[in-house]
């Protein structure tokens, strides 16, 4: 069985719908991070890792847009928003991390206005341990470090944004 990872609100290769992308910086959306479920897990998982990278952002080293991570090995899915500050919605024991927003939520699609198609790529991770021993302050790319020394598989979900 394949390592998946879907969406009911997202398709894969297809524009991000409105919600799921930020309320600031102009973008005008909802800032709500879609519901995510995954199936084929590899033996040996112990947790998850997600994160939603967006590669084409014009800063030099893309732009991480939501990071959750010691999410257990348990946990089908995440619950549309679950990325939400606080972590309420999260399944037991899972954390935010810090994006490239300085918070520690869901931070929805906001590209430059004329700056073209934009990826929001969603990766999950299942990892060989149990947590990642990380601050809890740590940054995405730290948490991403953690993430590829614990890494057994990788699913990924695509979506496309523009404005």
């Amino acid at each position: 069985m394949a390592f998946t990872l879907t969406s009911t609100h997202i398709a894969d290769q297809q524009a991000l719908p409105l919600q799921f992308v930020h309320s600031a910086m102009g973008a005008g959306g909802q800032n709500v991070s879609p519901d995510l479920a995954w199936s084929g897990a590899p033996e040996g998982t112990q947790s998850y890792a997600l994160t939603m990278y967006d590669p084409d952002a014009p800063t030099g080293s893309g732009w991480w847009h939501w990071v959750v991570y010691d999410i257990p090995a348990s946990a089908t899915g995440l619950v549309m928003g679950a990325g939400a500050a606080g972590g309420a919605a999260l399944p037991a024991g899972a954390k935010l991390g810090r994006t490239d927003f300085g918070t520690a939520e869901y931070g929805g699609a906001a590209p430059p206005p004329g700056h073209g198609p934009h990826r929001y790529i969603f990766t999950l991770y299942a990892l060989k341990t149990p947590r990642l021993d990380v601050p809890p302050d740590a940054t995405a790319a730290m948490i991403g470090f953690n993430i590829h020394f614990a890494k057994l598989a990788e699913a990924r979900l695509t979506a496309l944004y523009e404005r």
